[in-house]
């Protein structure tokens, strides 16, 4: 079972951050062995929401207002714990953070940069492609849109 937290940025104390960070650079640096800095001035004005099993971080998504990343809310660095995969908490954690992200903004449209081998992922989850695929970090991303 998960203990789900949603917090703002400032909401945050520093072990949540340390394990957040720790998460997201295990998995986008480490793992998809991508050098570029995480740390991209969007979390401060972003809500967070993440997931313990057994006092351990196993999943995280951050979630932004309109305005910053795309003119629609957007959800971003979705990342489950290698550890941790192939049990349907990225499914659980994306549908909390749909869930999530529609209610904290009172949207209907949601838009997201897809790595592009979570298409058929993020597809099922009622996301469609709205771009081209584009490189970013060298990995091929698409746009797509939740609404």
């Amino acid at each position: 079972m998960i203990n789900w937290k949603f917090k703002h940025f400032n909401e945050l104390d520093n072990n949540e951050l340390y394990e957040i960070l720790t998460l997201r650079s295990k998995v986008f640096v480490v793992e998809q062995n991508c050098i570029y800095l995480d740390t991209d001035d969007k979390d401060q004005k972003s809500w967070h929401l993440y997931g313990y099993i057994d006092h351990k971080l196993i999943a995280y998504s951050r979630i932004l207002p309109p305005g910053i990343s795309y003119e629609e809310a957007s959800i971003g660095r979705v990342v489950t714990d290698p550890e941790y995969r192939n049990n349907g908490y990225g499914i659980d954690l994306m549908k909390l953070a749909i869930e999530k992200t529609k209610s904290q903004f009172n949207v209907s449209q949601i838009k997201i940069s897809a790595q592009c081998y979570l298409l058929k992922f993020y597809t099922e989850l009622g996301f469609t492609t709205s771009s081209d695929e584009y490189l970013e970090d060298d990995i091929p991303h698409v746009e797509m849109i939740f609404s």
